[in-house]
């Protein structure tokens, strides 16, 4: 079995910050303090986990995994109402790749994202994604994203195999990138989030795009990939 990756966030879809204003309203019902995501470090590529810890280390306060799972239980509540208030939208050629890939046989699309499992539920149901995903690794918990990787993998296998050289990780940030690297897979690299297509290109993804190609281009791709014409694995890591 084939098997592919998906992040969520600057992949398949922008919610043009939906998702930042949802939390910046859980963050000021738990602490009592403004606080915008907008102005704290990079948060691109990291896991709701992370993002919680580092919001609470912006306020000087101790994050205690209760604090954490507060803060993020009340963002997974505030995030429904916030999408629709944003004018987000599906990248292109996302909806075209992902219903060529479900008709397929020998290929499966899950998730691999650092939403929690309500966050990436919640984004996909609203802009009408949820159907090409039956499941996928969530955050759980502020571990390092690779990790996320590992137990997709371990997902995929007990799902139905996975066949060597068949795994690809789609995503838009370095972090993706390490991802792969974890579980020896290729990485199809998008600059449709935060990082520029020069930033992506110095962790060496096995392939790398402006955006997603169309959906011809695309399968191609991983046809030519699956009859083992490419082995290029992915390059440095996020600490090299």
């Amino acid at each position: 079995m084939t098997v592919l990756f998906w992040d969520i966030d600057g992949t398949l879809i922008t919610t043009a910050r939906a998702g930042m204003f949802a939390w910046n309203d859980s963050v000021r019902e738990l602490t009592g303090r403004d606080f915008d995501l907008r102005t704290g470090p990079r948060t691109a590529g990291l896991t709701d986990y992370q993002i919680a810890v580092k919001t609470f280390e912006f306020f000087g306060i101790t994050p205690d995994p209760p604090l954490i799972e507060r803060l993020v239980r009340r963002y997974e509540e505030l995030l429904p109402a916030s999408l629709p208030l944003r004018r987000g939208y599906v990248f292109p050629n996302v909806r075209e790749i992902l219903e060529s890939l479900r008709e397929r046989p020998g290929i499966r699309s899950y998730l691999l994202t650092g939403n929690t499992r309500g966050g990436a539920r919640a984004k996909l149901i609203y802009y009408g994604l949820m159907e090409f995903f039956s499941d996928g690794a969530f955050a759980e918990d502020a571990g390092e994203r690779a990790s996320i990787a590992v137990r997709a993998l371990e997902l995929a296998k007990q799902r139905g195999g996975v066949a060597e050289g068949g795994v690809f990780v789609i995503g838009d940030t370095p972090h993706d990138v390490e991802c792969a690297s974890a579980i020896d897979a290729r990485t199809i690299a998008v600059a449709t989030g935060g990082y520029t297509i020069e930033e992506l290109q110095a962790y060496h993804p096995w392939r790398v795009f402006n955006e997603l190609p169309p959906v011809g281009e695309f399968v191609r791709l991983i046809d030519e990939a699956r009859g083992g014409t490419d082995m290029t694995r992915v390059g440095r890591t996020l600490s090299a």
